[in-house]
C-alpha cells in the first residue's frame, strides 16, 4: 500500500505545531543558517520541540540546508549537520553536493548505530530530467523534490523509468518564473544570491517590454510575476503519475496560512484515499477535526494556475499585479456618496480588505468600514472604483477571526481492551500492552461505567478512545486510582509516543551514472572545495558559482514564455509577431534584460545586458 505525505510549510515552531495539528504528514523548517529562506530561520531547541511533536503521530520534520555553502561555512555546517542528526531530524533537503560528502564522512568515522537523516534533493538541484533523478538516487538521496514547472505526463515518465526513489512535488503557494537553483538576476542586480537564501524577488518587479528597434511593446508591467500553484482538483493526476509527497509553499507565510491551506489539502487526500482504500494510505496517523472550513480562496493568493500540469496555458502570470488579490465576491453595482453596493452572493464584515484593478491596470485597496447588507461603506472612498470593476477580497475579516484561534484538534483514535489476568488486570491499546496487580474484587454494581470514563481520559496525549471492550462476564471492581495508572502505562507503551524516528545507513558507496553536464558548468552552483571535489570524482570540470564569479549566460531559465503568453507563439497557433526581435525588459532605472526564446526547448531564457 503505498503512502501520501501532505508536507507543510513551517516558518517556526507555532507554524509547524499548527500544521500537525491541521493535518500535515511531515513539515520542513529552516535551521538558522543555510535554509534557502534567510528570513526563516530557527534554533535547534525549537526544531527539536517539532520534532517531539510530530513523532506523536508518526509525522515528520524536514529541515532546509539547501542554500550553496562557501569554503569559510564548511565547518559550520558540519556542526549543524551533527547537531540535526542528534536531535532526530528525519530528513535534510540539500542543494550543495558538499553535504552529501559531510554525510559520507560522519558515517564513515560513526559506529554502525549511528543515525544521519535521510537526503532529499531540493528542487534548486534543477530535478526535471529522468536521468537527473536516477544519478540523485544512484549517490545517495531517498527523495527528488521536481522542478515545479513538470506536467503530469512529465512526472509520470520518471517514475515509470526510476521507480524506486520517492517523488516531491509543489502543490500549492508562490511560483518562481526561473527554474529553481538557475536564477542568478537578484544576484546580479542587487547582490542577493537566490542560491543563498536572500532573493529579492526581480521577477515581482515593473517591467517595460521593448523591441528590437527600443519601440515599447508593453510598458510597466509585471511580465515576470506568475499566479500561484493550486493543484487541489488535481491530487489525483499527481498521485497517478507517481508522486508521494504533496507540498506546500510557505515558509515565509503566517499562521493562518499553514493552517487553511493543510486543512484544505488534508481533507482532499483523505477523499482520494477514501475512494481508493485497498491501495493508498496517509503517512501518519491522527484524525484532525476544524471548527472552520477551509477554503482556498480566503487564502493569501495572487489568483491561481495549476501551471504547466496539463500542458502550456496561457493565463499562467498576473501581469497587472504581484500583489494578493485573493477571493472574487461581485462586482462594483451604484456607487452613491461615500458607499457602494455590490453585485454577488458574498458576504461582508467590518474591516475586510477588498481591491480591485483599476483602469490603468494598477491594482488598488480599501477597506471596509461598515457593512449594511450589500452595501459598502469604505473607510476611505476609492477615488478610480467604478460600476462594473470585478472585486476580490484579500482579508477576510471572519475568516481571519476564527483562524486566530484554536481551529484544529488531532488525535489518533484507539480501541482499549480490558481483561483480568490471574494476578490483576491487563489494557491492552494497540499492540501496547500494561498491566496492573491487583485483588479481584466482586462489584456491587456494574463497573463498566466507571471503567470507560476512567480508561477514556486521554486529554493531553494525541489519542482518543473510540471504544473499551470488557468481557461480559467481567464484574470486578477496579479502584479509579489503578485504572488511571493501568491507563497512562498504556500510553506511555504506545508506539506512537514521542520517540525518535531514526534511520541506520552504512557508508554510501554509490553506483554513479554519468552526470550530462549542462550547457554552462556554473549552472552546478560550485562554491566550495567539497562540492568541487564531489562533481571532479567523477569526472565533470566545474567553473565557480556565479555568486563568485559572474559569468555569461542566462541569469534565468523559464518555461514561463512570454511570446507565448501575449498570444504569438506561432508554434502553438500564436499569431505572427508583429515586433523585431530581438526583444528585452528594462527595469525602472533603464537597465536592460535581453530575452531570447528557445524554441527547441519551448523556454525563454532572460540574459544581463
Amino acid at each position: 500500500m503505498r503512502q501520501l505525505e501532505l508536507l507543510a510549510p513551517a516558518k517556526n515552531l507555532e507554524c509547524g505545531i499548527a500544521a500537525i495539528d491541521h493535518g500535515a504528514d511531515a513539515v520542513y523548517i529552516g535551521a538558522s543558517r543555510f535554509g534557502a529562506r534567510v528570513a526563516a530561520g530557527n534554533s535547534l531547541s525549537d526544531i527539536e520541540a517539532l520534532c517531539q511533536y510530530a513523532h506523536q503521530f508518526g509525522a515528520r520534520v524536514y529541515v532546509t540546508v539547501n542554500t550553496i555553502v562557501y569554503d569559510d561555512e564548511l565547518d559550520d555546517t558540519r556542526q549543524l549537520l551533527r547537531q540535526l542528526a542528534d536531535i532526530h531530524v528525519d530528513a535534510i533537503l540539500v542543494q550543495d553536493m558538499a553535504v552529501l560528502e559531510m554525510r559520507n564522512e560522519q558515517l564513515g568515522m560513526s559506529n554502525d548505530d549511528y543515525h544521519f537523516p535521510e537526503l532529499h534533493a531540493s528542487t534548486q538541484t534543477d530535478n526535471r530530467t529522468a536521468d537527473k533523478v536516477r544519478w540523485l538516487r544512484d549517490i545517495g538521496f531517498k527523495r527528488a523534490v521536481l522542478a515545479r514547472e513538470l506536467s503530469a505526463q512529465e512526472i509520470a515518465e520518471i517514475h515509470r523509468e526510476v521507480p524506486d526513489i520517492e517523488l516531491e512535488v509543489f502543490v500549492h503557494g508562490a511560483l518562481c518564473v526561473s527554474y529553481s537553483g538557475l536564477c542568478y538576476a537578484s544576484q546580479h542586480c542587487f547582490s542577493r544570491s537566490a542560491n543563498r537564501g536572500a532573493c529579492a524577488q526581480f521577477c515581482r518587479m515593473k517591467f517595460d517590454l521593448l523591441d528590437a528597434e527600443g519601440r515599447e511593446i508593453g510598458h510597466q508591467r509585471y511580465f515576470l510575476s506568475l499566479k500561484d500553484m493550486n493543484q487541489s482538483q488535481q491530487l489525483a493526476a499527481l498521485i497517478e503519475a507517481g508522486a508521494s509527497s504533496f507540498k506546500i509553499e510557505g515558509r515565509l507565510k503566517d499562521v493562518t496560512y499553514v493552517k487553511n491551506v493543510t486543512a484544505a489539502y488534508s481533507q482532499l487526500l483523505n477523499d482520494y484515499i477514501k475512494h481508493h482504500p485497498h491501495d493508498y494510505q496517509r503517512a501518519s496517523s491522527g484524525r484532525s477535526t476544524y471548527t472552520f472550513t477551509p477554503d482556498l480562496r480566503k487564502t493569501f493568493n495572487r489568483g491561481y494556475t495549476n501551471y504547466f500540469l496539463h500542458g502550456r496555458q496561457p493565463d499562467i502570470a498576473s501581469f497587472d499585479t504581484p500583489k494578493a488579490m485573493g477571493e472574487y465576491v461581485g462586482t462594483v453595482k451604484e456607487i452613491r456618496g461615500n458607499s457602494f453596493n455590490v453585485a454577488g452572493v458574498a458576504s461582508f464584515s467590518n474591516g475586510d480588505g477588498l481591491c480591485f484593478v483599476n483602469a490603468n491596470r494598477e491594482l488598488e485597496g480599501f477597506r471596509v468600514n461598515r457593512v449594511e447588507g450589500n452595501r459598502l461603506f469604505p473607510l476611505k472612498m476609492p477615488a478610480n472604483l467604478r460600476p462594473g470593476l470585478r472585486l476580490y477580497r484579500n482579508n477576510d475579516v471572519e475568516m481571519e477571526r476564527l483562524l486566530g484561534k484554536a481551529s484544529a484538534d488531532r488525535k489518533i483514535p484507539v480501541t482499549m481492551e480490558l481483561r483480568a489476568t490471574g494476578d490483576g488486570f491487563s489494557l491492552q491499546m494497540g499492540q501496547a500492552v500494561a498491566s496492573i496487580v491487583a485483588d479481584h474484587q466482586e462489584a456491587q454494581k456494574d463497573p463498566r461505567e466507571n471503567i470507560i470514563r476512567q480508561l477514556s481520559k486521554l486529554g493531553g496525549t494525541p489519542y482518543e478512545c473510540t471504544e473499551v471492550r470488557i468481557p461480559a462476564d467481567f464484574n470486578y471492581f477496579i479502584p479509579s486510582s489503578l485504572l488511571a495508572d493501568l491507563r497512562r502505562q498504556v500510553v506511555d507503551a504506545a508506539p506512537h509516543h514521542p520517540t525518535p524516528i531514526t534511520h541506520h545507513l552504512s557508508p554510501l558507496t554509490p553506483h554513479l551514472s554519468p552526470l550530462t553536464p549542462y550547457p554552462s558548468p556554473y549552472l552546478y552552483n560550485v562554491s566550495n572545495r567539497l562540492a568541487r571535489k564531489f562533481y571532479e570524482q567523477q569526472g565533470i570540470q566545474v567553473s565557480e558559482a556565479y555568486e563568485l564569479r559572474p559569468q555569461s549566460g542566462p541569469i534565468m531559465q523559464c518555461r514561463h514564455c512570454l511570446r507565448y503568453s501575449l498570444g504569438f507563439c506561432v508554434k502553438n497557433g500564436g499569431r505572427k509577431p508583429e515586433w523585431k526581435e530581438p526583444l528585452s525588459l528594462r527595469l525602472g532605472d533603464g537597465r536592460l534584460f535581453p530575452l531570447e526564446f528557445d524554441c527547441r526547448h519551448c523556454q525563454m531564457n532572460v540574459y544581463a545586458e
